[in-house]
């Protein structure tokens, strides 16, 4: 199958290429057959990637098949590398300089800030990191402002909907793209200049697409665009492992290719040569639920191997001791090296614990794609704030939280409170203290007294109230949770939910330790985790990563962790979410060479408070026969309630409650009929799950994770929710 997808070199070809099924291999080949065999200019060959890793591996590989270098003049790179070569050439037809600049993300988001200052927008409103999301959502979707003013709906869109069309203008002043532009401009290029587009028709006689299912919709169009002619397009993918769309993939590029190419010849690479088929046969039987797909079903060159080993825990502490005692025994008894273990998990948040199980465990490890949870700087700066209050001479830690978050107080006004000090022999804080006695402006005063009400509430609290109360203290009187949900990007969810696991730990913490230097204990305890040095001279190391980063990778034995609803699937709010956590499951499986744990916790620590879990409905997806339990007998599924819940997909199967609840379990209001796990929709903030119901009658209360605007705490009474 490979070689006939290499071996037709005419009109369109989709290979749908399963995971382990060699899609590196057939594309390298491809590209090299056409150059060796069908004596191809390589200047007519297109081959576009995502990453400058693969680019240079198939540069290199087409390279070492034809051996004496007769690929040189071959046109591959990533989409916006290429795409920039071109619009050097002629972006001066559409009125721009062929020397424009490129504004990376630091560029483009200090440009916003200047056009939010024009227009009277102010950064509190709408964070500036959440406008440069929504702009750059709307370029990978080719949404020119004029388009994006008529569709924007809330507050940030129609706000975002202002800028976008003045930033638009200011980057062409500016002789300026952003990364995103080097994708619409050659849209905007083959529209205005047809001569342009009929040249390089005719000059990429051969197109090559990479990872296809991962494709946005402006990459779709300038393929498409440069493919009309010829109609040479090789599009490489798997709709299986599209798990991209909160960067803008589009998974219906690749459903609907036959669509665009009634003539194309399609080949299913099914034979996988990485995992058993017992691994094959889990990931098969779950991701056939998914109704938006093309169906296929890996089989495997290996024999069917073992069982999937189900592990069940009562937290996530003993969660991650778990998987440490399977590493150490596995090491010991089967031969394997810590290299040879991988551990995934949904979210950042959840390599804390792992982390600070392995390194009481001395199990080597290193994060994938990630830094160290400690390391993380919304980490970082939340610890400096509990160490600045447990010693306000720690000039260190003051001078990274005293303008965190944003207080105005600038170097210039910094450089001036050291000097005072110096000056007078005192700490830098006590030289904040006296900033009237010092006669510092008025404005930086302000600014100070808002710093020391906030340290010294914090101290208040520290005397009398637990590591929690101080933290959740500090979240509130600084917002800085706040912010980060208000901003409502992925990397700021993702800074939010590290925030929120610090806070767990806190809250663990405090439910275990009654003793007077509990502040003190607790940050003598991330000393030491922050003091652990991973090992730099070996490669044997147990890796450890999301997801997200493990795609592309493989490994003998594989843990999945935190498989509970609410977190594995994350909160899903329609069936195209569902769909691609299925999705997401379905990439962590395949990973797998020889052998999956698949792990959850019956109780875990959401926000500071312990909570009891459900068990994810993709566990119960895979056939119980190919599952054994810790003791390697069949899990019991006899005594599991299950509903049917209408998800879109026409097959989701799972236990009646669907998401972590309170301590004490389920969490029901007599009156409204809210619960927790429960989808509704609320007229101004959409669509959301119900987290916890607090009270009864007119005094109840609903906390609601909202998909766009977060999480949110409403009197039922008042917010008129529609139940879904």
């Amino acid at each position: 199958m490979q070689r006939q997808a290499v071996q037709t070199t005419q009109g369109p070809v989709m290979v749908l290429a399963g995971a382990g099924s060699g899609k590196t291999r057939v594309i390298t080949y491809r590209t090299a057959y056409l150059i060796g065999k069908e004596k191809v200019a390589p200047h007519q060959i297109l081959a576009l990637t995502f990453t400058n890793k693969a680019a240079n591996e198939m540069r290199q590989r087409v390279d070492e098949l034809l051996h004496d270098g007769s690929s040189r003049g071959l046109w591959i790179g990533t989409f916006h590398s290429i795409f920039a070569r071109l619009l050097r050439n002629y972006i001066h037809l559409i009125g721009y300089d062929g020397n424009f600049s490129i504004y990376d993300s630091d560029d483009s988001k200090s440009l916003i800030r200047q056009v939010m200052k024009e227009l009277n927008i102010p950064v509190d409103s709408v964070p500036v990191n959440t406008v440069q999301g929504i702009i750059s959502r709307a370029k990978n979707s080719f949404i020119l402002p004029d388009q994006f003013h008529a569709q924007a709906a809330d507050y940030n869109g129609q706000k975002a909907a202002q800028i976008y069309e003045v930033y638009a203008r200011r980057l062409r002043e500016n002789n300026a793209l952003d990364f995103d532009d080097l994708l619409i401009k050659p849209i905007e290029l083959f529209q205005e200049q047809p001569a342009v587009l009929e040249q390089l028709q005719n000059y990429f006689r051969y197109i090559l697409i990479d990872e296809y299912q991962d494709t946005n919709r402006a990459q779709y169009l300038v393929a498409k665009s440069l493919a009309a002619t010829h109609r040479n397009i090789f599009v490489v993918g798997d709709d299986a492992q599209s798990i991209y769309s909160w960067r803008g993939a589009d998974i219906t590029n690749i459903l609907n290719f036959q669509d665009d190419y009634p003539e194309a010849s399609v080949f299913k690479l099914v034979e996988n040569y990485r995992s058993t088929q017992t691994i094959l046969q889990a990931a098969n039987g779950v991701i056939k639920r998914n109704r938006k797909q093309i169906k296929k079903e890996l089989v495997s060159r290996q024999s069917s191997g073992e069982p999937l080993t189900l592990l069940e825990s009562f937290n996530e502490k003993r969660e991650a001791e778990k998987v440490g005692e399977y590493i150490r025994t596995w090491k010991l008894t089967k031969g394997y090296d810590y290299k040879d273990f991988a551990v995934f998990y949904r979210t950042n948040a959840q390599s804390r614990v792992l982390e600070d199980i392995f390194r009481m465990d001395r199990i080597p490890y290193r994060i994938f794609g990630s830094v160290s949870f400690y390391k993380r700087k919304e980490i970082k700066d939340a610890v400096a704030y509990l160490r600045f209050i447990r010693n306000d001479q720690d000039t260190e830690s003051l001078l990274r939280i005293i303008n965190f978050p944003p207080r105005k107080i600038g170097e210039v006004s910094i450089s001036k409170l050291r000097d005072y000090a110096v000056m007078n022999n005192i700490s830098v804080y006590e030289a904040v203290l006296r900033a009237e006695e010092a006669g510092f402006p008025a404005r930086l005063r302000n600014a100070l007294q808002g710093f020391v009400a906030v340290i010294e509430q914090l101290k208040g609290i520290a005397k009398e109230g637990s590591v929690y109360d101080v933290l959740s203290a500090l979240y509130e009187s600084t917002g800085i949770t706040s912010l980060l949900q208000a901003e409502n990007t992925p990397e700021s969810m993702a800074r939010y939910e590290n925030l929120q696991e610090l806070l767990s730990m806190a809250g663990d913490f405090s439910d275990h330790n009654d003793g007077t230097n509990g502040l003190e204990d607790f940050l003598n305890g991330i000393s030491l985790a922050t003091d652990y040095e991973e090992i730099q001279d070996s490669d044997n190391y147990v890796s450890l990563m999301t997801v997200h980063a493990a795609k592309g990778l493989e490994f003998p034995v594989v843990f999945i962790t935190g498989l509970e609803e609410r977190l594995f699937p994350l909160n899903y709010y329609e069936s195209d979410e569902l769909e691609e956590e299925r999705r997401l499951f379905y990439v962590a499986v395949t990973r797998a060479q020889k052998k999956v744990f698949l792990s959850w916790a019956k109780s875990r620590y959401y926000y500071g408070q312990p909570q009891m879990c459900m068990k994810s409905m993709f566990i119960d997806e895979i056939d119980n026969s190919l599952l054994v339990t810790e003791g390697g007998g069949k899990p019991d599924v006899a005594g599991t309630q299950k509903q049917h819940l209408r998800h879109g997909s026409g097959m989701a199967s799972v236990p009646a409650s669907v998401s972590c609840s309170g301590e004490n379990g389920e969490l029901r209001s007599k009156d409204s009929g809210l619960k927790s796990g429960m989808r509704v929709h609320h007229a101004m903030f959409g669509a959301g799950i119900v987290l916890a119901v607090q009270g009864s009658g007119e005094r109840q209360k609903v906390q609601i994770r909202f998909k766009n605007a977060g999480e949110k705490t409403l009197m039922v009474q008042y917010a008129n929710l529609t139940i879904e």
